[in-house]
């Protein structure tokens, strides 16, 4: 071989070595991934997370660690995923308060369709119509009579303006001719909190966040939004069947993580999620708390929001909803 040959190899392989070097990157993940739910402890979202939170490290390999991160409807744990690198160790949990916000809020300090990539909705749950035992009526069709013959002087908590209880709350006032005063929360937790202490007559509130207390008799549900009665109340009828069939939300949770992380990381995350979400052995356990478990994938996920973006927006201009 002559020497030009052998340097025209070397530099050849040279290339090649330098080429493998770039394009090798370690295997996803490598360190710990920060779940920022922006909402406090003890509602819906956090309890779906934290159910699923074992099955998800498991598969990854790695912990998962969640951050509760609650404040402005949803917005200020939402803007630390948006400003996160784009590399899948941050992600965001949330329901669909991410599609009610640019709707309600006039100015947010992110873009939802620019600086966030889907992976996956994690579930479904239907929003229930709640009111406390003392309350003089044991149907909705009581309550609605109730209501008209004491108007303004029923109050009914709700998440928050804008949020989705607060949305089935004006649904219901506009569909059934009565009038309601709104009290809004900063969260389903201290809502139901509130509910349950008999401070507030009414509460709208995600099923997932009101299950364990029907069940235990300290809140009475009157109503659940959807086509078919709940799972983990077949007693309780729907909106649809009782005459109101523009009662109609259903609220899902999903997970984000920043724009321009790489496909295969955002694929490994959902495979993860996915997974967990759809085990058979967490099925009763899921549906118990009302989550109907739905593990739809990223595609799924961007539908639903630029649908429901939409609608709610309709809904809200209808309602003249504004911010706290």
């Amino acid at each position: 071989m002559t020497s030009i040959s052998r340097r025209a190899l070397l530099g050849t392989l040279g290339a090649a070595g330098l080429a493998g070097a770039a394009t090798a990157q370690p295997a996803f993940p490598v360190r710990p991934i920060r779940v920022v739910i922006p909402f406090g402890p003890g509602g819906g979202t956090d309890n779906l997370v934290r159910i699923l939170e074992p099955y998800v490290t498991r598969a990854l390999g790695q912990q998962l660690v969640i951050e509760n991160r609650p404040g402005a409807a949803s917005v200020v744990g939402t803007e630390i995923a948006a400003r996160a690198e784009p590399d899948g160790y941050t992600l965001v949990a949330l329901d669909s308060t991410f599609v009610i916000n640019p709707g309600l809020l006039p100015s947010l300090p992110y873009d939802p369709a620019r600086d966030f990539a889907p992976v996956t909705i994690l579930a479904y749950a239907p929003v229930v119509l709640l009111a406390h035992p003392s309350v003089p009526a044991t149907t909705l069709p009581q309550l609605i009579a109730l209501a008209k013959a004491r108007p303004g002087t029923l109050a009914y908590a709700s998440g928050g303006n804008g949020a989705p209880t607060h949305l089935v709350g004006e649904m219901l006032k506009a569909e059934a001719g009565i009038d309601l005063t709104h009290l809004p929360y900063r969260g389903t937790g201290p809502a139901m909190n509130d509910i349950i202490a008999g401070h507030v007559p009414l509460g709208v509130n995600g099923l997932s966040a009101s299950a364990a207390h029907i069940a235990s008799g300290r809140v009475r549900a009157l109503a659940v939004t959807g086509d078919t009665r709940a799972d983990a109340f077949p007693d309780v009828p729907t909106f649809k069947e009782l005459g109101l069939p523009g009662v109609d939300l259903y609220t899902h949770w999903g997970v984000l993580t920043r724009a321009g992380t790489p496909q295969p990381v955002i694929d490994r995350l959902a495979t993860a999620f996915n997974e967990a979400v759809l085990r058979p052995d967490l099925k009763q356990r899921l549906n118990d708390l009302g989550f109907v478990p739905a593990g739809a994938g990223a595609a799924r996920y961007a539908e639903t929001i630029a649908r429901e973006t939409a609608r709610f927006t309709a809904v809200i201009r209808a309602a003249n909803i504004r911010p706290d």
